[in-house]
């Protein structure tokens, strides 16, 4: 069996650097909505039958560009993992500041965030044993941070990937292999 992971195309936003909790969750929100520069997507030289993608535009625009107008597979397990403000203020702080901090709540189970690491592990596991069931080829156009969670499950499930990453740049595709 033969996956691609995709990390949608770059996204044409422009964060703000310091921001307020109210403008953080804005500027979440606007980035949700923003298109892709379709340049930063790398190509699949494969004869892909299924193409599943997230919820959010980025990976739809981002499989259209690569895989040309498809019937995709929508599905809200491959969601990137939301991010909210960490806490509620009026004084503006980093940027990274907010990312780490609602990061960290996501890893230790705050509620403050909409989805913490034991939902997210459920949500991947759960697209991971589906596409086992289904035992086709497949191309899968997701989010960065949610990468890491749904190839960590893909491994955990006797996937093998041609690369490993850190950081999964906009646009890469990774490899996962599984013998039947």
């Amino acid at each position: 069996m033969r996956v691609y992971v995709i990390r949608h195309g770059k996204v044409l936003h422009e964060w703000k650097k310091w921001c307020t909790s109210a403008e953080f969750d804005e500027q979440s929100a606007l980035y949700d909505k923003a298109p892709i520069d379709k340049a930063s997507v790398d190509t699949v030289n494969d004869d892909i039958q299924k193409i599943y993608i997230s919820d959010l535009d980025r990976t739809l625009q981002t499989a259209e560009k690569i895989f040309g107008e498809e019937d995709f597979n929508r599905t809200a397990l491959l969601n990137e993992v939301p991010l909210h403000s960490g806490f509620d203020i009026a004084i503006r702080l980093p940027l990274g500041v907010w990312n780490v901090l609602g990061r960290l709540q996501w890893l230790t189970g705050n509620k403050r965030q909409p989805e913490v690491r034991k939902q997210t592990s459920k949500r991947a596991e759960q697209f991971v044993n589906m596409i086992i069931e289904r035992n086709e080829d497949c191309a899968i156009v997701t989010h960065g941070f949610f990468m890491h969670t749904l190839i960590r499950m893909m491994k955990n499930a006797g996937f093998k990937a041609d690369k490993e990453r850190v950081n999964y740049r906009n646009g890469e595709v990774i490899l996962l292999t599984r013998k039947c």
